[in-house]
């Protein structure tokens, strides 16, 4: 059972309209990275979470809050566009530079939403919901939720430079802070799962079946000009589960043959009255 309050987590006042503004925060409200899409991530995820009863909890308890982020958003740019009306677009045609400047508003804030948020990116395309991943693999699963508050984070970010509205920049520093915290808890059951099942998604699979040889499996092979790629743990280092060591390879060279496919001998021919022959 979902239950809404007609208040929102944080206030969420802006100073002045700001039509082109609205559209720029489209992208955090209806973008890949945006509200609408970790708000359905974490639902999704908890709804089918057969773990542990806390890490269903816990996907329920941030994906419920993501609903009210998405509230905040609408709320604001439905702010931001108070004022922008039709005779306001007419007037101010009038003026070549109030027209240049009025004429990056969405014209679908006018003419389908009526003022209002839609679920569309800066551009105008379409939430997707091919932009969630909720695999069954909570391991899988809080590390994909970790890169998409990384990529929400950022972009929030920067477009939080791109306003001087105070109250704009009061909101959206809240919902950083939301995002930071949010990293914190994807970065804690990260750690968690890792030390109950292995570092690695599937834990099914085991190394051993991987490749007869650990050392094989962990070259790798510097394939680009250069060789400043050898300078990380990723390249000298141990494997996280103390499997193998890396081994860093300078000139690899291929280990597999030369394929050629070869022409097949029978070619299938169909007739025109469905009979098949071979010639």
């Amino acid at each position: 059972m979902f239950r809404h309050q007609k208040e929102l987590q944080y206030e969420v006042k802006v100073e002045r309209p700001d039509p082109q503004f609205a559209k720029s925060v489209q992208e955090v409200l209806g973008g890949q990275f945006g509200e609408m899409t970790v708000m359905m991530q974490y639902l999704f995820q908890g709804f089918n979470c057969r773990g542990e009863e806390k890490y269903k909890d816990m996907l329920m308890d941030i994906g419920t809050e993501e609903i009210g982020h998405v509230e905040m958003l609408c709320a604001m740019i439905s702010q931001l566009l108070d004022g922008a009306s039709p005779e306001d677009q007419q007037e101010a045609a009038k003026d070549p530079a109030m027209a240049a400047i009025m004429g990056g508003v969405n014209p679908q804030h006018l003419i389908v939403s009526g003022l209002g948020a839609m679920p569309t990116n800066s551009n105008g395309v379409p939430w997707n919901g091919a932009y969630i991943v909720a695999s069954g693999n909570l391991l899988a699963d809080m590390r994909t939720n970790l890169h998409a508050e990384t990529q929400g984070r950022l972009q929030v970010a920067r477009i939080y430079h791109m306003t001087k509205d105070e109250g704009v920049r009061a909101a959206f520093r809240k919902m950083l802070a939301r995002d930071r915290y949010h990293q914190y808890q994807w970065m804690a059951a990260i750690q968690e799962l890792e030390e109950k099942n292995g570092v690695v998604v599937p834990a099914s699979f085991p190394p051993e079946a991987e490749m007869e040889s650990q050392t094989e499996a962990y070259k790798f092979w510097n394939l680009s000009e250069g060789t400043e790629s050898a300078e990380g743990l990723w390249a000298t280092g141990t494997a996280p589960d103390g499997t193998g060591d890396y081994v860093y390879v300078e000139n690899p060279v291929p280990e597999g043959q030369i394929y050629k496919a070869e022409i097949p001998v029978t070619e299938i021919h169909h007739d025109l009255d469905g009979k098949v022959s071979d010639k």
